[in-house]
């Protein structure tokens, strides 16, 4: 935020961690290791403390930066897992080794990618740690296996025609087993088994095209969510796609195969034109976070019904402390 940073608990909402401007300045990245003390930063906004060529590792433990590293062009996204720190720029990424030592294991190079298009599969111990990030040509991604990166060695990521319009979105499971991706027409979401590279179900968001600001797995793989700036969230099933609507006109040719593409199980309304991170809770349920300081929490059904359980605004809920 520009007034710096704060980290909140979902279930129950509650604010965690409150650094403020004078500590932080404001801020362009935010991006947690788990829910643990480490939160990595890059400076941007109105009010920058930090260069937004630099990422800086907080330690909310000890409430001081731990690890600092500079590049040589703004920072456009950084993911963490427990052994690994990505950092995205304008036409690279970058892999190090995290947190001790930190060593830049490898640079890939990638089309210009100003969003930071980047995801990692986040288990501690995957079968695969798989990155994917934009591809050279337009609407493809590319993948890379991390567990066999070694400092020094050479890694050829494989290739994968995803659209052909520019990429909007990507995902990624928890296991690496799954790539969700969308172009920036908006109305299509095609889901990827990324071991065999083949296309699993293709999703349809709607017919007009959309601003897709977010699309997520469960964590049980079963379900997908995405949100758009139609101010509507779409849930879909993965595991069982019969649960998906169908429609008259839903078998399109891609790659010279017929694809059937599924509409949402079920969708759920939030403020129209306000950007929102979706993401999935406990028990069937779906939460939104909207930029205009909304919490949203939906329940769904698997017969296509949608209610809403709890709403808030977020930026009065404050940690008790602060009383």
């Amino acid at each position: 935020m520009e007034s710096g940073l704060r980290v909140y608990n979902v279930e129950p909402l509650v604010e965690k961690a409150h650094l403020e401007n004078d500590v932080v300045g404001s801020i362009a990245i935010a991006e947690m290791l788990w829910r643990t003390n480490i939160i990595a930063i890059v400076g941007g906004g109105t009010r920058p403390k930090f260069a937004e060529n630099t990422v800086l590792i907080y330690d909310d433990i000890s409430k001081k930066f731990v690890l600092e590293v500079t590049f040589t062009s703004p920072i456009k996204a950084v993911r963490l897992r427990r052994d690994k720190m990505i950092v995205a720029l304008q036409r690279e990424v970058h892999v190090f080794s995290f947190p001790v030592p930190t060593r830049r294991l490898l640079t890939l190079e990638t089309r210009d990618n100003p969003k930071g298009l980047i995801e990692v599969a986040t288990l501690a111990t995957p079968q695969k740690q798989l990155l994917v990030f934009p591809g050279h040509k337009q609407g493809s991604i590319q993948l890379v296996d991390l567990g066999t990166t070694e400092a020094g060695s050479s890694s050829t990521p494989a290739t994968l025609m995803a659209h052909q319009g520019a990429l909007a979105c990507l995902a990624v499971n928890n296991s690496g087993t799954m790539i969700a991706t969308a172009s920036t027409q908006g109305t299509l979401v095609r889901v990827w088994d990324s071991i065999h590279r083949h296309l699993l179900v293709e999703l349809r968001r709607g017919v007009d095209s959309a601003t897709l600001y977010c699309i997520t797995f469960s964590n049980d793989s079963e379900y997908l969510c995405a949100s758009s700036d139609k101010g509507t969230v779409h849930i879909f099933a993965l595991k069982d796609t019969q649960l998906n609507r169908r429609s008259t006109f839903s078998k399109i040719t891609f790659l010279g195969n017929y694809i059937e593409s599924q509409w949402a199980m079920a969708t759920f309304t939030i403020p129209p034109e306000c950007a929102c991170m979706c993401a999935f809770s406990t028990r069937n349920s779906v939460i939104a976070i909207c930029m205009d300081g909304t919490f949203h929490k939906y329940v769904f059904t698997t017969d296509g019904n949608c209610n809403r359980e709890a709403f808030d605004v977020f930026l009065d809920v404050c940690d008790h402390d602060d009383f």
